[in-house]
């Protein structure tokens, strides 16, 4: 099953590439998440990141497990993906340029299982980095929008 969204960012192409960029991050955007160790690869296509799983009950696994995170693509500026490979969800982030430095990003969920709660990761994993855009946590220490 496939779910996808999409939504206009309030931050250029460059800022949000420089929050993705960080794979620690990640656990600020994406759902369930709460923590990441990256391996000495980083962002590049191949790099496996260890993720753990935050301390709430779920239908689709234990509260506070660990997975691994298979990075598949990061294009600079234009693309990210990942598969999480206990959930079995591959996840696409694409960046597009909009005026007014403004990001379209849309985002593909696919997976076996995408019901329930699933179904909506894609609209939760956008609202939580467009949320995120909003504040000065968006950004490291010192750098301007």
């Amino acid at each position: 099953m496939r779910a996808r969204a999409a939504r206009e960012l309030l931050a250029p192409p460059e800022d949000v590439w420089a929050f993705l960029a960080q794979p620690e991050r990640l656990a600020d955007w994406w759902p369930g998440v709460a923590g990441i160790r990256p391996d000495r690869k980083g962002m590049a296509a191949g790099a496996r990141w260890q993720v753990a799983g935050d301390d709430r009950p779920s239908l689709y696994r234990r509260p506070g497990t660990t997975t691994t995170l298979l990075v598949t693509s990061a294009d600079p500026l234009q693309r990210f993906g990942f598969r999480l490979t206990d959930a079995r969800l591959a996840v696409e982030l694409t960046l597009e340029p909009r005026a007014g430095r403004r990001t379209l990003a849309a985002l593909t969920v696919q997976g076996p299982f995408l019901i329930g709660p699933r179904r909506s990761l894609a609209q939760r994993a956008l609202k939580r980095l467009y949320d995120l855009c909003q504040t000065s946590d968006f950004l490291a220490p010192g750098e301007k929008i």
